[in-house]
């Protein structure tokens, strides 16, 4: 039975094999499974999570190498389609040590771009507990009436909806494009993780209590902002505060964010609870923490997710203290 569901991009990333260059002066790249919501599925199916990915990639070698490596991470790939009119998406990563990665992308159109709504079949959503999709996805048809179906399938049978509004401006017409498309998946959101590079534009505001008070106006249940090193941020409307990081020797961030949102979902799912009302919010957080804080200390995202026993491990050897907002910051803001 399936428990989770993940929809939207799967792509091949070429990562830079030099870090702090841009992508025109790499000596090489090295191929690894990217796309977000490709590498939310592997985060759960790492941890023991039941997970199904739905897409579309490229009736081509990139193609089939993607499908072979979720398979190897025992996802279901049942959902995946091959197309035979477009290319598989590829990303190329410069690394950077201040943690931005720059990214260039080859997709005119990529393959995830041509999901459309027929190849939506609702029976994958009766049983399963959580749905995650994000909003690249939303940005061109047909993919955009096939992740809003779905979210329909979603909604329809009580999932968790998890949502990525995953800020990529250049794959968008304009940045004004870009803010509506992500405020439509907001919308639809249960739970939504937002990191700290993406805050000020998607809700206009660095003062983390003004945005995700905002958002939850909007009918969204969880806020989370993740703050890098940092820790992260929370919000629900009952309770808010902050839950701190871990340092590690971060050797490339890409991924850290997804290895976050799928320990979230993981730890949803193993709760057992309704919905979201009795999760133990900062023991879910020091494990998204953790989880992410892994993910950076090797090169590829989905490669460098951990599993259940290895984000155990590593809290079990740190000791991580919480910051609630009543203990002195006031107005939250994130940081220049």
């Amino acid at each position: 039975m399936t428990e989770a569901i993940s929809l939207g991009e799967a792509l091949i990333d070429f990562i830079s094999n030099k870090n702090n260059v841009r992508l025109s002066e790499s000596p090489g790249f090295k191929k690894a499974l990217g796309g977000a919501p490709a590498n939310v599925a592997v985060g759960l199916a790492k941890q023991g999570v039941r997970t199904a990915f739905i897409g579309k990639v490229g009736d081509d070698p990139f193609g089939r190498y993607i499908i072979n490596m979720l398979k190897g991470y025992k996802v279901d790939t049942a959902s995946m389609i091959s197309d035979k009119y477009a290319r598989t998406t590829l990303a190329f990563v410069s690394r950077f040590s201040h943690g931005q990665n720059d990214f260039t992308f080859y997709r005119h159109p990529g393959a995830d771009m041509r999901l459309n709504p027929d190849e939506i079949k609702e029976s994958i959503f009766k049983d399963a507990k959580a749905f995650h999709f994000g909003s690249i996805s939303l940005i061109s048809q047909p993919s955009r009436d096939a992740t809003l179906k779905a979210i329909k399938c979603a909604e329809k049978h009580g999932l968790i909806i998890s949502y990525d509004p995953n800020l990529r401006l250049s794959l968008w017409d304009s940045s004004q494009a870009a803010k509506k498309g992500i405020w439509l998946g907001l919308k639809y959101a249960d739970i939504v993780k937002i990191s700290d590079q993406e805050w000020e534009f998607i809700t206009g505001t660095k003062n983390l209590s003004k945005g995700s008070l905002k958002l939850l106006k909007k009918g969204i249940k969880l806020v989370i902002v993740s703050l890098g090193k940092r820790g992260c941020y929370y919000n629900n409307g009952k309770e808010s505060g902050y839950v701190a990081g871990y340092k590690v020797k971060a050797i490339d961030t890409t991924g850290a964010g997804d290895g976050f949102t799928a320990a979230v979902l993981a730890e949803i799912i193993r709760s057992r609870t309704r919905g979201l009302r009795d999760i133990n919010l900062k023991g879910m957080l020091q494990f998204a923490n953790a989880a992410g804080a892994i993910a950076t200390t090797n090169v590829g995202a989905a490669e460098s997710l951990p599993t259940q026993g290895m984000i155990r491990k590593f809290i079990n050897g740190r000791n991580l203290s919480f910051r609630p907002d009543k203990s002195g910051m006031r107005n939250p803001e994130i940081r220049d």
